[in-house]
């Protein structure tokens, strides 16, 4: 299943990937949300090579998952792959310069079921696909508000 978003973002393009790469404030929300997160590696510099382990509940049944910085070539991408027992998923956060006060994110995140159960939960989300892709652009919107609102203060 593969979905995409793009927002632009009135930030330059150093602060905007200066903001993705804040994996402890990403912590931090994540674990406000009830979840359990443990930080494995911290990687290098640019992030490359960080990894977490993290569990949730969803749907009433506890999840986890293991992520992975494994690509960052600052300042214009970051890929993050996540497996778990059930899907295996990759991020891809590509950062372009439209000016120097102006960037714009392209989100992409693909994902693989590997059970039957996955496969289902897919199946439901390719019919509800304009809802589904609806609520994908919304949160990523949200998140490009937020870093305008943080550029600007």
């Amino acid at each position: 299943m593969d979905i995409q978003a793009r927002e632009d973002i009135e930030a330059p393009i150093e602060f905007v990937y200066d903001q993705l790469t804040d994996f402890a404030s990403f912590e931090r929300s994540v674990m406000r949300r009830g979840a359990d997160v443990q930080r494995l590696a911290d990687g290098a510099a640019n992030g490359l090579g960080a990894k977490w382990r993290v569990k949730f509940m969803m749907r009433g049944v506890e999840r986890k998952i293991a992520a992975e910085v494994t690509k960052a070539e600052k300042p214009n991408l970051i890929g993050v792959s996540v497996t778990s027992k059930n899907v295996d998923a990759e991020i891809q956060l590509e950062l372009v310069p439209l000016s120097p006060a102006r960037t714009r994110l392209n989100v992409s995140f693909d994902a693989v079921a590997k059970t039957i159960p996955a496969k289902l939960f897919f199946q439901s989300l390719r019919f509800a696909r304009q809802k589904t892709n609806n609520r994908f652009k919304g949160a990523v919107g949200n998140f490009a508000e937020d870093i305008e609102k943080r550029y600007r203060a």
